[in-house]
């Protein structure tokens, strides 16, 4: 759902898709090719949340901040499931795990990869292309071209997806039985290998 709150109105670009399961309030831009999942909550109610071309927000995010507060996810940013991200800015191309906390201040660099439950703490400031991971977060080695290489794909997975559900998704019943031609998944992905 869509809601304007106290004169704010989202935006969000048509080439977008939201869910209708998600809650999108307030003072929210939304760019080009951008995917928010079921169950995420963005919540511009104090500040403004900039969500730019061909990022993703997946189910059960959440993305706040303390009043007067701009939060940033920058191009072809990728929030994991269940990730918070709030007051912070996260830079052009980089994951965020799923479960991380990004709290307050913090800025995320271009190209990083943020560990699946990582506590990113208040006013950290992680360079370019760095690996973090942990409760508090450490900065533990630099990104790979391999590695932004496989981050890439992967976020192109999710700027394919609001076209794709757009043309297709659609209420239905539940089948009872399997049916005898049943179609198959053409999406291929090979998930990291170190």
């Amino acid at each position: 759902m869509i809601y304007e709150f106290n004169g704010f109105r989202p935006v969000v670009d048509s080439s977008s898709f939201v869910h209708e399961q998600a809650t999108v309030t307030g003072d929210v831009i939304i760019g080009k090719q951008v995917y928010i999942a079921p169950g995420a909550a963005i919540r511009g109610d104090w500040g403004t949340i900039i969500i730019e071309d061909g990022c993703n927000v997946q189910e059960n995010c959440t993305i706040h901040m303390f009043p007067g507060v701009t939060v940033i996810l920058k191009q072809g940013a990728h929030i994991g499931h269940g990730a918070i991200v709030h007051g912070a800015t996260i830079g052009k191309n980089s994951l965020i795990g799923m479960n991380a906390v990004i709290m307050d201040n913090a800025v995320i660099g271009d190209g990083c990869i943020v560990g699946a439950l990582c506590f990113v703490p208040d006013g950290m400031i992680v360079p370019d292309r760095k690996i973090v991971v942990g409760n508090p977060a450490k900065i533990i080695k630099d990104v790979s071209d391999e590695m932004l290489h496989w981050k890439t794909k992967g976020t192109e997975l999710y700027q394919q997806l609001p076209h794709e559900l757009t043309a297709t998704l659609k209420p239905c019943a539940p089948l009872r039985s399997i049916e005898p031609n049943r179609k198959k998944h053409d999406a291929v992905y090979t998930t990291w290998k170190k």
